[in-house]
């Protein structure tokens, strides 16, 4: 009991002490608090790597302290593997940038503008001081339908090929890649599950699109709301009641483009779940008055949770499991009624490459 305590406590500590970190560029009172604890605490280092590499925050960990002139208080050893680290996503970030500006002046010269979103729209944009702070895979944009279908086409007459495989009313096109080009490519039609569309879709971000450097973005109450949902929404962090900091940091930068209190008034069904990270980022980042959010019963509610799995790792664990399996048993149950899910799942459980993964997954194959 008392190691279950003490690991406990060590995944809370460590989770808000890097979450803290990635505020001290823009926030005085936790840079005075991090620096306190620098000079007076011993961190455990390794989970801190551990932990901030898992959320995928570990070059936005490094780019905070050095801001502020903190890097003088870390063990030589791992400021040198944060600048490796930080190098390498810095040089991976530039040609992502390269690649997106060429696929942008492609669909121009033919008629297709092209809106770039999540990360890469984020790189375009600026949003970053230091454009190695994002940690990213693929190249997203989005485009309407007809605009999505005309835009695969060209970039497969320009080398671009597919080995994916997507349902039909999927949210983007199948990834498109090309050889020695470092990012995958995906369009989409749609940012979020079919359930959500009439709220937030193409016809509401290109309202207020923004051009900056040359590429067009989304508007910042857009990026905002984007960056919450496609993970608490897509991926069904919502249900799981957690954070992923890589978001999370992407919220706290857009928060000082916008107001988060009236940037979500235009929603129905997804301001609550909006609001509900917004409380999870308000407390987790030490209250920052920038991600200040409208609260209720339900959001409280929520907000609870969310620290009784933070402080309980087995709770965590348990309820966890119970959600994956309630997830693969309504998509099973969904399948039997829906062709297109079930040629999808088929599709998905025979394809080689997912099979692969499950084996590496469950220890079977290495």
């Amino acid at each position: 009991q008392q190691l279950l305590k003490y690991l406990m406590m060590s995944y809370k500590g460590t989770l808000l002490f890097i979450a803290k970190c990635l505020t001290i560029t823009l926030e005085e009172k936790n840079r005075k608090e991090i620096e306190k604890q620098l000079k007076t605490t011993e961190i455990d280092w390794d989970a801190v790597v551990k932990v901030s590499t898992g959320h995928y925050v570990f070059p936005a960990l490094y780019c905070n302290l050095k801001r502020v002139n903190f890097l003088k208080y870390l063990p030589t050893d791992l400021v040198e593997y944060m600048i490796y680290f930080t190098d390498l996503n810095r040089e991976r970030n530039t040609q992502i940038i390269a690649q997106a500006k060429e696929i942008n002046e492609l669909l121009l010269e033919n008629k297709i503008t092209p809106i770039f979103i999540k990360g890469t729209g984020n790189l375009l944009e600026g949003l970053y001081e230091d454009i190695a702070e994002r940690m990213l895979g693929d190249i997203d944009l989005i485009l309407n339908k007809r605009d999505a279908k005309k835009a695969d086409k060209i970039l497969r007459d320009n080398k671009y090929s597919s080995h994916s495989v997507v349902p039909d009313n999927f949210r983007h096109l199948p990834r498109l890649t090309k050889l020695n080009k470092i990012a995958a490519i995906e369009i989409h039609t749609d940012l979020l599950i079919e359930e959500y569309r009439d709220e937030f879709n193409y016809v509401l971000i290109e309202k207020d699109v923004q051009k900056i450097n040359h590429a067009h973005v989304m508007g910042f109450e857009s990026q905002l709301a984007l960056s919450i949902l496609a993970n608490q929404i897509n991926n069904d962090h919502f249900k799981y009641k957690d954070i992923f900091l890589r978001n999370a940091y992407d919220v706290f930068v857009l928060s000082k483009k916008t107001n988060t209190k009236t940037a979500f008034n235009k929603f129905n069904k997804l301001k609550h779940p909006l609001n509900c990270f917004l409380a999870i980022c308000f407390e987790v980042f030490n209250k920052p008055k920038s991600l200040e959010y409208n609260n209720t019963l339900k959001v409280t509610k929520h907000l609870n949770t969310f620290n009784k799995k933070l402080n309980n790792p087995a709770y965590r664990k348990i309820i966890n499991q119970g959600i994956e399996g309630k997830i693969r048993l309504s998509i099973i149950y969904k399948s039997l009624f829906d062709k297109e899910i079930r040629i999808w799942l088929i599709k998905r459980i025979t394809d080689k490459q997912w099979q692969k993964e499950k084996l590496v997954q469950l220890g079977l194959k290495t």
